[in-house]
């Protein structure tokens, strides 16, 4: 029975994604620990320019003065990765802030997974990270989970993804 609802899950997820109409699109999964994920750093010829917004809860703590990483991508492995987003002198991720950041990198197809790495000692709480790209769809991760130190932290509904890392 427990089988037959996780596969029912995938397959509502996957033809949400697949079969959504919109511009927009905005996931509502749980966040999970990848401990073996390891971002590509890769300069790519072609370069597209991308608009992350992320949103600091008002939960999180007053300031972090954590190295906050980021890195997200298509099934193709197409990435974008970013080795650090944060500058503590200019009050980033403040609580119940909304901090906006203008990225070029390798160009995307549809973003389905997105990770963050969180190093140092004041935590943070992020309550989501939403990517605006022009040739491709809108992306909402909502997070409303406080950021593990030294583990990346994220969401992967990628089509090629494992029944394990897509329902976590």
């Amino acid at each position: 029975m427990v089988k037959q609802i996780s596969l029912f899950w995938l397959i509502f997820v996957f033809s949400s994604i697949i079969f959504s109409h919109g511009r927009s699109l905005s996931l509502n999964l749980l966040p999970h620990a990848l401990k073996s994920f390891n971002p590509k750093n890769i300069q790519a010829a072609n370069s597209c320019p991308y608009t992350v917004v992320i949103k600091t809860s008002c939960s999180s703590t007053t300031y972090t003065r954590d190295k906050i990483s980021l890195a997200f991508g298509d099934s193709y492995g197409n990435e974008v990765y970013i080795k650090r987003l944060d500058d503590p002198s200019s009050g980033t991720f403040e609580r119940c802030s909304t901090d906006t950041f203008q990225i070029n990198g390798p160009c995307v197809y549809d973003i389905c997974y997105l990770y963050m790495l969180r190093t140092g000692y004041d935590g943070w709480k992020p309550e989501s990270v939403k990517i605006y790209a022009p040739y491709t769809k809108t992306v909402k991760f909502n997070y409303n989970k406080f950021l593990p130190n030294g583990v990346w932290f994220g969401f992967n509904v990628c089509v090629r993804a494992s029944l394990s890392t897509a329902i976590m």
